[in-house]
This record gives C-alpha cells, sequence and structure tokens, in this order.
C-alpha cells in the first residue's frame, strides 16, 4: 500500500462535502400483507430520487437483521428528513428511519467488482 501522509490527509479532508446518511429498519407493520406494494413504490421512489441526484447511493440490505436499506443523500439534514418523510414506507409504518450527517469525497463511488476478485 502506497504511504499516506498528513499533509495529504489534511489537503483531502478539505476537499469533503455535507451528505446525509439514512438507515432505514423495518417498521411494525413491515410484514403485513401489503408490504410487497408498499416496498416496491418505495423503490420506485429511490429511482426518482437517484434519477434527480438526491440519492447518491442505495444499498438494500437483505439479511435478517432489522436494518432494511441505507443511503447516502446529497442532501443536509433538514431536506433529508422532508425527503423521508414522504417516503410511502415510511407513511405506511413499513419503515423507521434515523438520519444521521455526514462528510464525504465527492465523486467517490462503489467499484464495479470486487478489488480481491479482480486481483485473483
Amino acid at each position: 500500500m502506497r504511504e499516506i501522509t498528513d499533509d495529504y490527509m489534511r489537503q483531502m479532508m478539505t476537499t469533503t462535502k455535507e451528505y446525509s446518511i439514512v438507515i432505514l429498519r423495518r417498521g411494525p407493520k413491515h410484514h403485513e400483507p401489503e408490504t410487497g406494494k408498499i416496498v416496491w413504490e418505495h423503490g420506485r421512489r429511490n429511482f426518482a430520487l437517484r434519477d434527480e441526484g438526491l440519492l447518491s447511493i442505495v444499498c438494500p440490505v437483505r439479511d435478517e437483521s432489522e436494518i432494511a436499506g441505507i443511503g447516502i443523500f446529497n442532501t443536509n439534514l433538514e431536506d433529508t428528513k422532508r425527503i423521508m418523510e414522504g417516503d410511502p414506507g415510511v407513511q405506511a409504518g413499513v419503515f423507521v428511519y434515523e438520519v444521521h450527517s455526514c462528510r464525504s469525497f465527492p465523486g467517490d463511488s462503489l467499484p464495479t467488482e470486487s478489488i480481491l476478485m479482480a486481483r485473483g
């Protein structure tokens, strides 16, 4: 690995930008019969938010935990809360959420393949 100096870290930290992280959890009505349709519309809304540049990273969580997903929004804390309050899954009680302000590097993205697999 390349050596990362303190000066480099300080310089890079000045390039960060404010984002919001949403941790989406299964809500009290997550197991009700109509949940599938509501989750589908939640997904449709996520596609629209991605298309508008508001939701930069969306990660559904498919394990048995209470976490249903994680999203990184290109919005401030207040706007992200407003967006989430309009989510059909949140409105129906299928999901509950928490929002946290964070900072990251503009332009970061998920890799298209695993680094370990690529090094194979």
